[in-house]
């Protein structure tokens, strides 16, 4: 069962944000290649970033500011190889009151070093009416490094563009969607077959690949419709991905595994998105999962690894927060647990010795 602390330390140094910096989106917690965690965090025109000065370490440095001018809904995703994609729209006005839409991307190869030049992904369609109804991009990255981008459409499809083998980019594809609400979840597995769980108005439709780099065709369609922006996929086995949900429905945690029943895992979640993080507790194979809860607090659920139908233990660490927590393993195998507090600092908790899941204080970072 795991146990928290809802105490916050005080902080080394560092002051509450002011307007310009106030957080958008964030906080994203990421294990670089060298074992160190840096914490991402979006605010206007830039994201800011702290890096752990040693594996496992208790010191961080930062903020940095990484330029994202002009950047709105931005998403940080992660693969095997530890590159870091930073993903996100740039809106630009046209004659007319019309705007230009761009879907963009950037890249930090290395732990603590510069990010490259945003670039530009174009957009799935060339009439100016529908490009401008393109939504958040969400992204995945195949065990090969290449990077995959969904984006839902105003009509309410979903469109993909991806890299090949090679690392070069083929133009957007249209998937076998419709009725998508928004928020498409793209997982990769370990043998590099990606899909995509896509919340609609009435299910939550599965498209998948069969082969490595083929096109993506229709699963199963589960009869849960999940809140937009609230999916969490995890591979809980070789070659299988469970997503973890909010249900719109029921309003509590649901693990679905296609193919399977949507499993209930109670839990109080507001309307953010869902953190999932596989570890070894007590030499148990578990799943962690970390939401803000509908009383603002960061709220950790554990369970053994696709044994959700023996229960999940829900523990309320009392830490008060904006936006939705993250969770990582550090360079010591440590679960980290990374929230933004309520004036927008961003503060973690660690697993500290003992059974189960034992949270150190929170600590301003």
């Amino acid at each position: 069962m795991p146990s928290a602390s809802p105490r916050l330390a005080a902080p080394r140094n560092g002051s509450a944000p002011t307007a310009s910096t106030r957080p958008l989106g964030g906080p994203w917690l990421v294990t670089g290649y060298d074992g160190r965690l840096t914490a991402y965090v979006h605010a206007e025109d830039t994201i800011l970033r702290w890096t752990q000065t040693t594996a496992g370490g208790s010191r961080w440095q930062g903020p940095e500011s990484l330029s994202a001018k002009g950047i709105t809904h931005l998403d940080v995703v992660h693969g095997q190889d530890r590159y870091v994609h930073f993903l996100g729209l740039r809106t630009r006005p046209r004659a007319g009151g019309l705007s230009h839409v761009d879907v963009m991307y950037a890249t930090q190869y290395q732990t603590g070093r510069p990010m490259t030049p945003w670039h530009s992904l174009g957009n799935p369609f060339k009439e100016i009416e529908k490009a401008a109804e393109v939504g958040a991009p969400t992204g995945v990255v195949r065990s090969d490094g290449a990077l995959y981008v969904c984006v839902p459409t105003g009509p309410g499809g979903v469109a993909l563009r991806r890299e090949n083998r090679k690392g070069a980019w083929v133009p957007w594809s249209v998937l076998d969607a419709a009725g998508a609400t928004d928020g498409p979840a793209p997982a990769a597995t370990s043998d590099a077959l990606v899909q995509v769980l896509v919340p609609t108005r009435v299910s939550a439709l599965h498209l998948r690949q069969l082969t490595p780099g083929r096109p993506m065709e229709r699963g199963d369609e589960a009869q849960v419709v999940p809140v937009p922006g609230s999916v969490a996929p995890l591979e809980t086995a070789a070659g299988r991905i469970t997503y973890y949900l909010t249900d719109a429905a029921g309003g509590g945690v649901v693990a679905l595994r296609p193919g399977s029943w949507p499993v209930p895992l109670g839990g109080a979640p507001a309307d953010g998105r869902i953190a999932a993080l596989r570890t070894e507790l007590d030499g148990v194979d578990c799943t962690v999962l970390a939401v803000r809860g509908i009383a603002g607090t960061v709220t950790l659920g554990v369970c053994a690894t696709e044994g959700e139908q023996s229960g999940v233990w829900w523990t309320d660490t009392a830490m008060r927060c904006q936006g939705d927590p993250s969770l990582a393993r550090d360079g010591h195998g440590r679960v980290v647990v990374a929230a933004l507090d309520t004036e927008g600092r961003p503060a973690v908790a660690r697993q500290e010795d003992g059974q189960g899941l034992t949270l150190s204080d929170w600590r301003r970072i």
